[in-house]
């Protein structure tokens, strides 16, 4: 048996870093919405008992190390499942990016594989699966407009942004989410204004959406990188309202409501940034 699933990427409208928890991770504040930017996720069942995860990507194992592979090896731990699964993977979303690639990738498996294995987990159960593996996981269960907090596994579904065109660039470089967390100084963060992002999406007021919408992480990460830096301002030189690094970076997207602007920008930092995309906010 053979089973597609799309895995949106995600981009994050605002991002909080809240409080050290007693394990080490942080309490954080998320609200992220999926866009029209996906990996496809093709399963098929095999007879003998083991996980295969293919994929064009040097940047990418196909080993345990996959949050893939790990989202299909936590369910057979789980369900004491003696199942054999072939994941493979179509990789759109750009790697090390903030934009929830990995993430995406092992919801869609945890989705694929409640269905072909007959194991009837609602989502909210599979999130909380997702929650072992990433923390993003359990937000890309739903992949829909919500916000999530905790270390990510408490999810509370928002309305959509107003419809809008994105603009994604990103620089030649990579960026770990640990490495980014391990500069993190509670003292020193500046904060978004999350109720304020979250009444802009009850209002479907777009101007007041990209006026509020702000990333904890972007100050650290452009410390590191400067170019996440020149990246925004050029987006926001080539006329995008609304523009900020998704998750850890190093992604920047900006914000659009027309089409034609939209189109221009894309041109604007095609000449600026070689990973350049259009899509729209999906839903």
């Amino acid at each position: 048996m053979t089973h597609f699933e799309k895995a949106p990427a995600k981009i994050n409208l605002s991002l909080d870093v809240l409080s050290k928890r007693t394990d080490g991770e942080y309490n954080v504040e998320m609200i992220m919405t999926s866009i029209d930017l996906a990996d496809r996720i093709e399963l098929t069942t095999l007879e003998e008992d083991r996980i295969i995860v293919s994929l064009w990507s040097r940047y990418v194992p196909n080993d345990e190390r996959n949050l893939a592979y790990k989202a299909a090896s936590i369910l057979k731990e789980k369900y004491n499942l003696n199942k054999g699964i072939h994941i493979k993977i179509d990789k759109c979303i750009p790697v090390s990016a903030g934009l929830g690639g990995g993430s995406t990738d092992a919801a869609a498996v945890l989705r694929g594989l409640n269905k072909i294995w007959d194991l009837n987990i609602s989502m909210e159960e599979l999130a909380v699966i997702g929650a072992e593996i990433d923390s993003d996981v359990p937000y890309c269960i739903y992949s829909s407009t919500a916000i999530a907090k905790g270390r990510g596994e408490i999810i509370e579904p928002l309305p959509s942004p107003p419809s809008s065109w994105v603009v994604l660039a990103k620089p030649n470089i990579g960026v770990s989410t640990k490495a980014i967390f391990k500069q993190v100084d509670l003292d020193s963060l500046s904060h978004p204004n999350t109720e304020e992002v979250i009444d802009a999406l009850h209002e479907q007021d777009f101007e007041k959406l990209c006026s509020n919408i702000g990333n904890s992480l972007e100050d650290i990460t452009t410390s590191l990188h400067p170019e996440v830096n020149r990246i925004k301002e050029k987006m926001t030189l080539s006329g995008a309202e609304g523009v900020l690094m998704s998750g850890s970076g190093p992604t920047v997207y900006g914000l659009v409501k027309q089409e034609s602007k939209a189109q221009r920008i894309y041109n604007s930092m095609k000449g600026f940034c070689s990973d350049v995309h259009i899509v729209r906010i999906l839903g």
